[in-house]
């Protein structure tokens, strides 16, 4: 067996064991050593202990504070109402002849928020139900405007998004959230638009045929083990699916379930453009403070600041709807621990491929597929390795810890902006992402009672091949605006 056979082979059975439910803290450091041993590339326990688990705790020292504080936010919105009271105003503003574009915009406004695309699922689903049902649109039309308000463009595109896939490239390239705006709500209004047209179109010629929403069943979906435990890691408590009798008359109004998420996207633009210019940030230059510069930090630091006083806001203003407050605290820091550890194992099993011979020649194959173009380059490795793990998050950080550098040198030497990178970087990690392994996209459809077969061929297209597109056209744009000098 080749180096290169050995490799595909641990990334194939990676694959295989996520699609099958085995925990990634199992399996990613399994396969990871399965390709040393296959290869001899590396001593086995070296490989384990200095490298995988190196770059496993390297990732989570730099971003457990985004995981646990995302996650504390979303239980909170969770548990006060908030969620619910948003999805509500959406759907009564647009009406059933707009359900489609009610689903999408419902999970847009709070996964911009920076609540979990896993917790969007199970709270707009009851709403989706009714809407589609309502309005005579099939059900299994459904996971495919779950996946694209939650999925897509608000997870990779929109600048300020507090989503771990905006996060993850600004120490690697020293950006913040709002890297590249433009760009960024253009390529995020391609997969809005694309994504509408092609789940309307379905939705018109299923009517047309008399399809009708169909017979089903919509309460709360009895959920397998491995489903019940990834959600319930996201936050999400399952038993409080089918809600009380009187939940709806202990909603927030609406202008205040949207307060926090406002507060999110606008404390965090700025801290970067008022606060930190204004900081003595010299001590960072220190060996205590790791050596480093304020370009490095500045974005995980306004997205610390900006989901802290979101918290702060939401535990203020929903103080009487929150019954138990420790324990939501309780759980969403809970929550935030085994989806980093999950991710971080991903970093540490790129970090094994990464050390052996082998992935010299696959790296050289990534960069000459670029043709010299940076932007080519990271968007290629990025969406391979998304696709290869099924995890946006994880085939970023793969990628970046491997060949960040390499990317930054080619961006400088092209005269590439970092802040385009980064945005390129962002959007190709959610491009193909959402194949049929994604843990995601296995939950969504259990969530949802409906099968591979039934949904996923709508989910894949405005989750993977739109964006994919959208990615397409943000690197045509990109390099049309430098040759016109901006």
């Amino acid at each position: 067996m080749t180096d290169l056979a050995a490799v595909l082979v641990a990334l194939g059975l990676l694959m295989g064991l996520a699609y099958r439910g085995v925990t990634l803290l199992i399996a990613a450091p399994a396969t990871a050593l399965l390709a040393a041993l296959l290869t001899g590339g590396l001593p086995i326990l070296g490989a384990y202990t200095q490298i995988f688990m190196s770059n496993t705790g390297s990732f989570i020292v730099s971003f457990f504070p985004l995981f646990m504080l995302g996650a504390i936010f979303g239980k909170l919105m969770d548990d006060s109402g908030s969620a619910r009271s948003l999805a509500r105003l959406v759907s009564a503003r647009l009406g059933p002849e707009r359900a489609v574009v009610a689903v999408v915009l419902c999970c847009a406004v709070l996964t911009y928020g920076g609540v979990s695309a896993f917790v969007v699922a199970f709270a707009i689903y009851p709403v989706a139900a009714a809407l589609f049902r309502n309005a005579g649109i099939p059900k299994r039309l459904i996971p495919g405007a779950l996946a694209l308000g939650a999925f897509t463009f608000t997870m990779s595109a929109l600048p300020g998004s507090p989503a771990i896939q905006n996060a993850i490239p600004m120490p690697f390239l020293g950006t913040t959230a709002f890297a590249a705006p433009a760009l960024g709500i253009v390529s995020g209004l391609v997969m809005f638009a694309l994504g509408v047209l092609w789940l309307n179109g379905r939705a018109a010629r299923a009517q047309a045929a008399g399809e009708g929403y169909g017979h089903h069943v919509d309460s709360a979906p009895t959920l397998d083990r491995a489903t019940r435990e990834r959600a319930q890691c996201e936050g999400f408590d399952i038993v409080e699916l089918s809600p009380g009798p009187n939940v709806e008359d202990r909603l927030p109004p609406a202008t205040l379930a949207v307060l926090p998420i406002a507060v999110v996207i606008v404390s965090n633009f700025l801290f970067i453009q008022l606060v930190v210019p204004r900081m003595d940030t010299a001590f960072l230059a220190e060996p205590k403070f790791g050596a480093t510069t304020i370009e490095t930090v500045r974005g995980v630091w306004a997205v610390i600041v900006s989901l802290s006083v979101a918290i702060l806001l939401l535990i203020a203003g929903n103080w009487r709807r929150l019954d138990d407050l420790r324990t939501s605290l309780d759980q969403g820091a809970d929550a935030s621990v085994l989806p980093i550890f999950n991710t971080a194992s991903l970093v540490g099993f790129g970090a094994v491929i990464a050390a052996l011979p082998v992935f010299g020649t696959i790296s050289d194959a990534v960069l000459t597929l670029g043709g010299g173009n940076p932007l080519v380059s990271v968007a290629a490795s990025v969406s391979v390795l998304s696709a290869m793990t099924g995890s946006a998050s994880g085939g970023m950080s793969i990628a970046l810890d491997a060949l960040g550098p390499t990317f930054v040198d080619m961006a400088r030497t092209t005269g590439v902006s970092l802040d385009v990178m980064h945005r390129v970087t962002a959007v190709a990690s959610g491009a193909l992402d959402a194949l049929p392994h994604n843990g995601a996209v296995i939950t969504l459809l259990t969530v949802c009672r409906l099968s591979h077969r039934d949904a996923y061929g709508d989910v894949f297209i405005v989750a993977a091949a739109i964006p994919m597109v959208a990615l397409v056209v943000l690197i045509v744009l990109a390099g049309l605006l430098r040759s016109f000098g901006f």
